[in-house]
């Protein structure tokens, strides 16, 4: 009895030892799932040794592919993790995996900062079927079943222009004309506890003997108070637009949507998505008054516009849609998963209709997020809100942002 529980003891014993061993997972999975900017298609080629796991990851989105290196990757019994980093607007965002392992599959989460968050599974590929390499993968995508395409692009009878087209050369500067001025200001923000920066442009003959409505326009997650005048140049398209009569004169404020201490996009720039949420109070309690104090503008709703792209145009549907006392002009251009279900966003849609002077929405129809607008324009539809919706051929780019901001910027404060 004895032998015999010394036997049975170590057989229990190298059970145990083989189950605490880390899990083979060298090869190549094959994965495909649903994300905020759409379906993402990924081949992992790992190499482990012990505890140790190293390896690629190529990926596509839409027409967009990359290949990175994994760091930190460990693997411990049947649990894997990884970091796959990740090049945006030239800050390196860190997405991390946490896995499950089984026979041929892995069971992951995965973690882009505070942003987003997924959970999918990694398919084995066979060794006995030619297996592609890390360039090609993305393209030929899984084998298995697939996953539902969710945020796949599909297109109704609604998703088209409303507008044609702007002419070539609207973001070209006119030496012929009177240009207005853009400025870098300073002011204080007791929401966020120190002194903040922004970008303002007046129209030319700007004087303070005359009040003029006001345009905030906010950036995207990567972006700053610089972003617009870097990449849609907000001034020069103001300045035609004002010259041939086909805009308003007023003032564009281009703040800094990250409100807090360090409001500078760097690091994980998805980490600052709370901020963003927190620029509301920022931007009524702060941003406002200090424009108001500082220029001659009007200050009644029907003179204040707000506008944004990304997940400025998120922000622009959360705060202006629950502020319709302060903003009567609204434009979300290919708004972000950052905006609230659109019954959250127009709750009490008779009173939308009595306050909106506008409501414009755009988006472009190769880009993976126009999932999103195309909700809030079919609730909007449904409730009889009026607004505009406008699809273009464009990405997620600065070229839609721009000609949108063009065809916005001549149908306000009219």
């Amino acid at each position: 009895m004895k032998m015999a529980g010394k036997i049975i003891l170590g057989g229990l014993m190298g059970l145990l030892a083989a189950a605490a061993q880390a899990a083979d997972i060298s090869g190549q999975w094959r994965a495909e799932f649903d994300t905020q900017i759409g379906v993402q298609k990924y081949l992992f080629t790992f190499q482990a040794e012990g505890e140790k796991l190293a390896g690629k990851a190529a990926s596509e989105v839409g027409e967009r592919k990359r290949e990175a290196e994994l760091k930190e990757g460990k693997i411990a019994g049947d649990q894997v993790s990884f970091i796959e980093p990740f090049e945006f607007q030239g800050n390196e965002i860190r997405i991390s995996y946490k896995g499950k392992v089984s026979a041929s599959e892995i069971a992951f989460t995965r973690e882009v900062g505070d942003f987003a968050k997924e959970e999918f599974k990694a398919t084995r590929v066979v060794t006995n079927a030619p297996a592609p390499t890390p360039a090609n993968a993305a393209a030929t995508g899984p084998q298995e079943p697939r996953i539902p395409r969710n945020r796949e692009i599909v297109l109704g009878p609604d998703d088209k222009l409303a507008f044609d087209e702007p002419p070539a050369g609207i973001d070209t500067r006119r030496d012929n004309i009177p240009h207005g001025k853009v400025e870098m200001i300073e002011y204080e923000s007791k929401t966020v506890g120190n002194s903040r920066k922004m970008q303002v442009y007046t129209p030319p003959g700007y004087s303070k003997d005359k009040q003029y409505p006001v345009l905030y326009l906010l950036h995207g997650i990567g972006g700053d108070e610089t972003e617009w005048e870097r990449f849609a140049t907000p001034s020069v398209l103001l300045d035609n637009l004002i010259a041939d009569g086909k805009a308003v004169p007023m003032i564009i404020v281009m703040p800094n949507g990250r409100a807090q201490k360090n409001d500078r996009a760097e690091g994980n720039i998805f980490a600052a998505a709370p901020a963003f949420a927190v620029f509301e109070r920022d931007l009524l309690d702060d941003v406002i008054p200090a424009i108001q104090a500082r220029y001659s503008t009007y200050t009644n709703r029907e003179n204040r516009a707000l506008a944004g792209l990304s997940m400025g145009g998120g922000q622009t549907l959360n705060f202006g849609l629950a502020h319709l006392d302060t903003f009567a002009w609204l434009g979300g251009f290919s708004s972000a998963p950052n905006t609230k279900p659109p019954g959250e966003l127009v709750p009490n849609p008779a009173a939308a209709k009595e306050q909106l002077k506008m409501l414009f929405l755009s988006c472009g129809n190769k880009d993976g997020l126009i999932g999103i607008s195309q909700g809030v324009h079919a609730y909007l539809k449904e409730k009889g809100v009026p607004h505009i919706w406008h699809v273009d051929g464009n990405s997620h780019d600065p070229t839609h942002w721009r000609n949108s901001l063009w065809l916005f910027a001549q149908r306000i404060f009219k």
